[in-house]
C-alpha cells in the first residue's frame, strides 16, 4: 500500500508533527514497514507481520510506559519511531532500544530527526538511564549517522550476524545516556 504524501512542489516534505501513534495509525505503520522487512537490511525480519500483530506490539510498548510515536504530514503518517526494553533480563531493565521507520520518501527531510528527538526527550523523563540503537546493516548510513547527530555513540559492530536477501548483515551497535545515565544510583526510581 502506497501512502499519500503531499509534496511542496520541490520534493520536499512540508509541515508534520509528531504525536502519539492511535490504532488508527497502524495500517500506515504497517506499510510504512513493510518495504523494510520485504526489500531493505534495517530490519532482521524477513516476513511482514500483519495488522494484529504491528498493534498487538504497539500496546506490548506501551504497557510498559513507553512512547510509540508517529509523524503526521496531513492525514498522513510519514513516519514512526518507539521504545522496548533492550533485553528481557532484569538487570536491563534502565536501557532502552529505539527502532524508527520514515516512509522512504520522506528520507532526508527531518522526520526521522524529529521523531527520534521526540522519543529522546520522553525517554529521558522516566528512569531509564541508556538508550542503545541496533543498526540493521553497516551500510545503513542514513540511520548512523542521524543517531550520531543526536548524541549516539558508535560502540561497535556484530559481523555477519544475518542472513538476508542472500547476503551476510551486520549490525551497528550505538549508545547514549538518558537522563543522569550512569552518573547516580536508580535506586527508588520504583523499578
Amino acid at each position: 500500500m502506497e501512502l499519500p504524501i503531499q509534496s511542496d512542489g520541490a520534493g520536499r516534505c512540508p509541515q508534520f508533527i509528531v504525536d502519539d501513534a492511535q490504532p488508527a495509525d497502524m495500517p500506515a505503520v504497517q506499510a510504512i514497514y513493510a518495504p523494510y522487512v520485504l526489500q531493505g537490511l534495517a530490519t532482521f525480519e524477513e516476513l511482514p507481520p500483519d495488522l494484529v500483530e504491528m498493534a498487538r506490539r504497539r500496546e506490548a510498548v506501551l504497557d510498559l510506559g513507553l512512547p510509540y510515536l508517529v509523524a503526521r504530514q496531513g492525514g498522513s503518517v510519514i513516519g514512526y519511531c518507539y521504545a522496548g526494553l533492550y533485553g528481557s533480563r532484569s538487570a536491563f531493565r534502565y536501557c532502552l532500544e529505539d527502532s524508527i521507520y520514515v516512509n522512504a520518501r520522506c528520507h532526508g527531510r527531518g522526520v526521522g530527526r524529529a521523531l527520534l528527538q521526540a522519543l529522546i526527550a520522553r525517554c529521558g523523563q522516566g528512569p531509564w538511564r541508556q538508550m542503545v540503537a541496533v543498526v540493521g546493516h553497516s551500510g545503513n548510513t542514513g540511520s548512523i549517522a542521524l543517531h550520531a547527530s543526536l548524541g549516539f555513540e558508535r560502540m561497535g559492530a556484530l559481523r555477519s550476524v544475518g542472513f538476508k536477501l542472500g547476503q551476510w548483515v551486520d549490525i551497528v551497535l550505538m549508545q547514549r545516556s538518558l537522563g543522569q545515565g550512569d552518573a547516580s544510583c536508580p535506586c527508588g526510581s520504583g523499578m
